[in-house]
């Protein structure tokens, strides 16, 4: 029986490799190529949300896809935000069917490296870099708007942490005090509860 991260991991990819501003990559065209040359009954899945029936997921401010690549009966799963080309996630207004698409490609790259092909690719990654958050300045009487992903959004769940006791409603009102709170925000806080 072949051994699939073995095979696939010791292939050199070198000469497949391009840049893209600072960063290394292998096109999804090589990566897909490459597997099906070694491994013939590779499959890919695209996997679309159950709730809307699209091709990505979304956690109303921003999306991301998932996308499965089945080799020998093992499936690795990707999981990647639709981003701009700076590689920041894009905010849910802003994603379109193109920004979905090179995601998609992008993430069978990163699903087929899980089995081997060119995974040092992404040593690193997961190094987080800490940039600041800027300082939300408000005038008195002012309320700040509620981000995810911020300080103020770290508080508040923490907070919420605390005291889940009181419930969502009353939880809702004590910040409605301090912050402005779109829908989209007042739902995901009701996951925290």
């Amino acid at each position: 029986m072949k051994n699939v991260f073995k095979d696939l991991s010791s292939i050199n990819i070198n000469d497949k490799v391009e840049k893209k501003g600072q960063h290394d990559y292998l096109s999804w065209a090589n990566a897909w190529t490459l597997a099906k040359q070694n491994f013939p009954d590779v499959q890919r899945i695209v996997y679309e949300s159950e709730e809307t029936g699209l091709n990505y997921f979304t956690d109303g401010n921003s999306a991301y896809v998932k996308v499965g690549i089945i080799i020998d009966s093992l499936e690795h799963i990707d999981y990647l935000p639709v981003m701009d080309f700076r590689n920041n996630a894009l905010p849910l207004d802003k994603v379109t069917s193109m920004e979905v698409n090179k995601t998609i490609q992008r993430s069978t790259t990163k699903a087929i490296a899980m089995h081997g092909l060119g995974l040092n690719l992404w040593s690193g990654e997961d190094i987080i870099q800490t940039t600041p958050t800027p300082k939300q300045t408000k005038k008195k009487g002012e309320k700040i708007e509620l981000v995810i992903n911020t300080d103020n959004w770290a508080k508040v769940l923490k907070y919420i942490s605390a005291n889940k006791e009181l419930g969502l409603p009353k939880i809702i009102k004590m910040l409605e005090g301090k912050y402005k709170l779109k829908a989209t925000i007042k739902k995901e806080l009701s996951k925290h509860v």
